[in-house]
Order: structure tokens, then C-alpha cells, then sequence
């Protein structure tokens, strides 16, 4: 029996199928899943099974999206129960680009910061929340501006229920669905610590509910402003947050002005967001839409920002507590004087320490001084 050398690992790889296994090749494992709905819509016998779950469905434009369409007429589509199937495909996609990320830009962060393990777990979190809701915004205001919503406000509820959307905007509100259902898998495959899966599975299920809601409602039009409106105020908060982990909570110039701009940010979002609630739920939809489910979706608009302005308003309280305990609680640096230089007396050098030409010389001139000073007698 040939035994194994010293200090060489005989298991490198975690057992198949283990929890470290699926842990560490958790994005290859989906990207297989992935590649085998591609790899089925080649195939004609597969193609509408898995075109179920990668194409968009439910198109009321009169045209099919596989044909040539008219020249000016786009695509339209509306809500509908095939809408799952795809939020299930893209959550896949999803799991594979959160890995990528984290793989080729966090990781590399955090190992060049040497961040702490509190840290690096508020790293990972910001970072990957900065980069989906710069996506969302980006790809939710040019829908905005392509619709027209910016210019036209009453095009929000104009024509309600009837509010077909285009490709890019059904597509818009699937990622959103599919990003925030990713995040439940997420919290295992990046070992998220317990204490913190409360809060993280709190914000996922409260933001999937928004989006189902005002995407299963016909509210679509007003939801993606919302929610652009959200996300920009979001995205400047997680930008500042990273700017804490990664500087220091060192207060300079530069800190405080970023704060500054996520406050003023943060303060206009939920303003606006409570104009737009109103202007919408309240006088645009008036007539149009039941009285009970207006009522009910201002309310919880309303509800959820005053929530987050609440939740603002105590978070800076109590950082600017802490700040002040901290400074209060730190020494006063005194000024240490300098001690003074003693000066040194010279110490007489006895004759027995000089040369016997130098002992002669003193000599000489003591019986001098002492002449003279009979003299003066």
C-alpha cells in the first residue's frame, strides 16, 4: 500500500452533491441549467417549451413576434400567467451574472482593502445593490422617455386598464421580478451569516411584492416611475455607504458633502414619490379605476415612504449621537512643554588629569595671582 505524501492534500474537492460543492460551483451548476434552455429552443421538438420560459408572451399588438412587424408598430404586450416561467429563467440569469460580479470585481476589491468580515459582508451587499439599481435606473428612464411619461404626466393614468407595454419595458419589469426572487438562493450561496437573513429576506419579499402588485394591477406605467425614482435614491445611498466602508468613517469635506447629497436625494425622492401617488391614485384614476384598490394602493404608497422617512430621520439621529460620544469621549491633546536644559556646570579639571607642561604652566600662574594680590595689600 503506497501511502500518501507528506503534506499533500489527498481531497482538494469538496464530495459531489455536497453543500461546499454546490456552494463553490454554485454559478457553473446554473449556467448548465441556462445553457439547457438555450440548447432546447434550437431543437423544434423542445423550442416551445423552452421558448415558455425565455420568450415574452402574451402579445396584443395583433402581430407575432416571430413575423416581420409593420413598419412603426411595435410589439405590444400585456400581463399574464406565462409571465412566471420567464421571471424563473431570468432569476437563473441572474444567479450567474451576481457571480460574476462578485467573482471579478468585489473579491479583487475587498482583497486589495483587506476589509473585516463586518465589512466585507456590507461590501458584498452595496456593491452588488449599486450595480442593479444604476441598471434599473438607466434602463427604467429610457423607457420613461421613450414612452413619453416624463412629458406627458397624465399618460400614467390616461386609458387605464388598457396600458399595453413595449418590449423593453415588459422585459424591464421581468428582471425586476427575477433580480429580487434571486436574492432568497443568494443568501446560501454566499454563506450570509443567520442574524443577517431577516433583514435581507424582509427587503426582497417587501420589494417583489411591489413589483407583482403593480405589475399584476395594470399599474406598470406608474410603478416603473416609481420605482426609477426609488432606485435613484437607493443607488446614492449604497454609493455612500461604500464610500464609508472603503475610506473610513474619516470626517473631511468630501464626507460630509456626499452626505449632504444623500440627504437632499433621499428627501426629494420620497416627495416626489408622494406628488406622483396622489396625482395618480387619487385624482387621475378617480372614476376609472374601483375606490377600494385606489384607496388601498395609496395607503401603502404612502405607508412605505413615510416608513423609509422614519426609518432616515432615526438612523441620522443616531449617527450623530454616536459622533458626538466619540468626539466628547477622546482626549484633549495638551501642549507638553519642553523641558528646559539644565545648564551644566564645568567641572574644574584637576592638574594631575594634564600634561606636565600644561601642570607647569598653572602653577606659575597661580604664584602670579597670588604676588599681585599681596601687592595690592
Amino acid at each position: 500500500m503506497v501511502k500518501p505524501a507528506i503534506g499533500r492534500k489527498t481531497n482538494k474537492n469538496p464530495p459531489i452533491f455536497s453543500h461546499e460543492f454546490v456552494i463553490q460551483n454554485h454559478a457553473d451548476i446554473v449556467s448548465c441549467v441556462v445553457m439547457v434552455f438555450l440548447v432546447g429552443l434550437m431543437v423544434q421538438t423542445t423550442s416551445p417549451v423552452a421558448s415558455l420560459f425565455i420568450s415574452l408572451h402574451h402579445n396584443v399588438s395583433g402581430v407575432e413576434p416571430t413575423r416581420e412587424s409593420p413598419k412603426g408598430e411595435p410589439f405590444l404586450y400585456e400581463a399574464g400567467w406565462k409571465d412566471g416561467c420567464a421571471v424563473f429563467f431570468y432569476s437563473l440569469v441572474c444567479v450567474v451574472m451576481h457571480a460574476i460580479l462578485q467573482e471579478y470585481f468585489l473579491d479583487k476589491i475587498s482583497k486589495k482593502f483587506h476589509l473585516s468580515k463586518s465589512r466585507l459582508s456590507a461590501l458584498n451587499e452595496s456593491g452588488q445593490l449599486v450595480v442593479f439599481h444604476l441598471v434599473t435606473l438607466l434602463w427604467g428612464g429610457d423607457a420613461i422617455l421613450r414612452e413619453g411619461f416624463a412629458f406627458n404626466i397624465s399618460q400614467l393614468w390616461d386609458g387605464y386598464p388598457n396600458h399595453p407595454m413595449s418590449f423593453l419595458l415588459k422585459l424591464w419589469w421581468i428582471v425586476q421580478a427575477a433580480y429580487w426572487i434571486h436574492t432568497l438562493p443568494e443568501l446560501y450561496f454566499q454563506r450570509i451569516k443567520k442574524d443577517e437573513w431577516t433583514g435581507r429576506t424582509g427587503q426582497a419579499i417587501v420589494a417583489f411584492t411591489f413589483v407583482a402588485l403593480a405589475y399584476g394591477f395594470k399599474f406598470q406605467r406608474v410603478g416603473v416611475a416609481l420605482i426609477v425614482l426609488h432606485s435613484l435614491a437607493e443607488f446614492v445611498a449604497h454609493s455612500y455607504r461604500l464610500n464609508i466602508i472603503l475610506r473610513g468613517e474619516r470626517e473631511d469635506v468630501f464626507e460630509k458633502f456626499v452626505s449632504l447629497i444623500n440627504g437632499a436625494v433621499f428627501v426629494f425622492v420620497r416627495l416626489c414619490s408622494l406628488v406622483l401617488g396622489v396625482l395618480t391614485f387619487y385624482f387621475g384614476l378617480a372614476g376609472v379605476a374601483p375606490l377600494m384598490l385606489r384607496v388601498a394602493a395609496l395607503s401603502l404608497l404612502v405607508s412605505f415612504q413615510v416608513y423609509l422617512m422614519f426609518n432616515f430621520i432615526s438612523e441620522t439621529m443616531k449617527q450623530r449621537q454616536e459622533s458626538r460620544q466619540l468626539a466628547l469621549s477622546r482626549p484633549k491633546k495638551e501642549k507638553k512643554e519642553k523641558p528646559k536644559k539644565e545648564k551644566v556646570k564645568k567641572v574644574p579639571v584637576e592638574d594631575s588629569d594634564l600634561p606636565e607642561v600644561d601642570q607647569n604652566t598653572n602653577k606659575t600662574l597661580r604664584q602670579r595671582q597670588a604676588a599681585a594680590a599681596a601687592k595690592a595689600k
